[in-house]
């Protein structure tokens, strides 16, 4: 399965796209930064942003994409800068018809690191690790968007298999036992 994982924001978005399936380390394809120019109007930056992520889409064409889901912080000009980005990379996997997932920071921590609250440098540096690379991706937001990425291969992966699963035990075989 091909992932492409985004950690939105408005002035750094990093894109990670991942190549694996569930228990498997994986293999990182492509680490980017989508850069948009902060004095710019609101309105150029997302159309910069969507731009920039539907070329990458088109480029390396994941089947699924993940997206950090936005939360809850101190300063409100920040969540409504990641939540717009967040907005722009979902609308862009809508667009190719692409199924899409959503992933806290803690979940991807926790996946990543097996503790929802490690730092960022923890972050790196199982990423690092995990899809053995000679070094450490940067800036933050290219490691955070391959966090999503392995977090939706190990966990995303998992859930539509036992969805799948569950399918199949409710179909017609299931029905004809049951009688």
């Amino acid at each position: 399965m091909r992932v492409m994982g985004i950690d939105p924001g408005l002035t750094r978005c990093g894109v990670g796209v991942v190549d694996g399936r569930p228990g498997a380390p994986g293999t990182m394809v492509a680490v980017e930064v989508v850069r948009t120019d902060p004095e710019a109007p609101l309105a150029d930056r997302l159309l910069a942003l969507d731009n920039g992520l539907r070329d990458l889409l088109e480029t390396h064409r994941p089947e699924t994409v993940a997206v950090e889901r936005v939360f809850a912080q101190h300063n409100v000009a920040s969540v409504i800068g990641t939540a717009q980005a967040s907005g722009i990379a979902l609308l862009a996997a809508a667009r190719l018809g692409l199924p899409t997932a959503t992933y806290t920071p803690s979940e991807a921590k926790a996946a990543i690191c097996g503790n929802g609250t490690a730092d960022k440098r923890q972050v790196t540096a199982m990423v690092t690790r995990i899809l053995r690379l000679k070094e450490a991706p940067k800036p933050a937001d290219a490691a955070d968007a391959l966090a999503i990425a392995v977090c939706h291969l190990w966990r995303g992966g998992v859930k539509a298999r036992i969805a799948e699963a569950a399918a199949r035990a409710g179909g017609p075989q299931h029905r004809r036992s049951a009688r």
